[in-house]
């Protein structure tokens, strides 16, 4: 049965991602001086100003308003009211509610008398997370999403590099697949839309993105005489990032995650530090859907985890493998559950969640990535047995 899906992708200059980054910046700062810290940290940004706002506790000292500053200049505003330079920065950080730490660094199994380490810690939240894998690119991601993502990632790159230097940050891109069933065949529609100055023409800029930012990343194969590409649909868009649209740390939870092709829990990643389940609990279960499917568990899996604050084991773990597990779901859960420790002490170590790593994951997806350790398949081979 033919069949459409569609994702979307924004770039780093998205007045929503400028807040990630900046939240994940100072993540990553404190992490570097105290691998220990506890991190809630968002933003607020607006026509000429940042708020950084949340809950921090930690041993270090760092500067907020500069890390922000040097994280809009790196981005691209050099110009306009939110200006790395001239933006009005506040500050409102505090240290995290006592009620939320006694859960986190007591766990109730602890509390229990189990006392092991792996124990120690509970969850920093309830909720459901919930990770994904596919066999559709070799990244083991979605088609539309990696493309789409792999599209504003070149927007930003022919930008920083000069080659259309009339570009400006903020930008957004979105790809719609067309399948034969479950398998991808081709590209039906593509949507760009970038910044720019008043320098160029609509008819150039049409020409340079589809010469040097749509045929440059998608697939010739997947392209063909009825595939649509809408470039700058709207018209002229010279205003942009905050001072065009407010931003908020945590707002493009499915562009960050997997594009709609699963469910989500509705947590955000960014400005979290590892003891948010929000954030680690979501990337080990990535970790394990990703290694399912290398290890030919199944073609596709969604996984889903749910914690209760302070407990350090999830409540409960479930599989869809929308039918195509060489096992029943039920038996691939159990072998999951055998396999990987899914309490936050544990994923931390598999992990090296304490590590200063976030900031490459505040734009362009937090997964599809190789360097990131939710990203590999080392557990792959163990999972081989369950097949024999």
């Amino acid at each position: 049965m033919k069949k459409f899906f569609t994702s979307e992708s924004v770039t780093e200059g998205h007045p929503d991602k400028i807040c990630d980054a900046i939240s994940d910046a100072v993540v990553d700062a404190i992490l570097s001086l105290d691998p220990y810290a506890r991190c809630a940290v968002e933003c607020c940004a607006f026509y000429d100003g940042l708020l950084i706002m949340g809950e921090v506790t930690t041993t270090a000292r760092v500067n907020y308003e500069q890390i922000a500053r040097d994280t809009i200049k790196r981005i691209g505003y050099t110009f306009g009211s939110f200006a790395y330079d001239k933006c009005r920065i506040t500050v409102a950080v505090h240290g995290q509610s006592p009620d939320i730490a006694q859960g986190v660094d007591n766990s109730l199994e602890n509390r229990s008398g189990e006392k092991s380490a792996e124990d120690e810690l509970g969850a920093g939240d309830q909720g459901m997370m919930f990770g994904y894998a596919c066999s559709e690119t070799e990244e083991l991601m979605p088609l539309a999403l990696t493309i789409a993502h792999k599209l504003a990632r070149r927007l930003t790159d022919v930008r920083k590099s000069g080659l259309l230097s009339y570009l400006r940050p903020d930008g957004k891109t979105q790809v719609t697949v067309e399948y034969d069933g479950d398998t991808p065949k081709r590209i039906d529609a593509v949507v760009v839309s970038s910044q720019h100055d008043e320098s160029v023409t609509q008819e150039q800029l049409r020409a340079d993105i589809i010469e040097h930012v749509i045929k440059a990343t998608v697939p010739a194969n997947l392209l063909d005489e009825n595939t649509r590409i809408f470039v700058n649909p709207t018209g002229r868009f010279l205003i942009g990032g905050p001072e065009g649209d407010s931003g908020l740390t945590g707002r493009k939870i499915i562009v960050d995650t997997y594009g709609g092709a699963c469910a989500h829990g509705g947590g955000a990643f960014s400005g979290k530090d590892c003891t948010k389940v929000d954030r680690s609990a979501a990337y080990m279960a990535r970790y394990i859907c990703k290694n399912a499917v290398a290890a030919g568990l199944c073609d596709k899996i969604e996984l889903q985890l749910a914690y209760a604050i302070g407990v350090s084991r999830p409540v409960s773990v479930f599989v869809d493998t929308f039918g195509t597990g060489k096992l029943s779901d039920g038996e691939i859960a159990d072998v999951l559950v055998k396999e990987f420790d899914m309490r936050p002490y544990a994923i931390i170590k598999t992990l090296g969640l304490r590590q200063p790593i976030y900031s490459q994951t505040a734009a362009y997806g937090h997964f599809g990535k190789p360097s990131l350790p939710w990203e590999q398949c080392d557990r792959a081979d163990d999972l081989k047995k369950y097949l024999k």
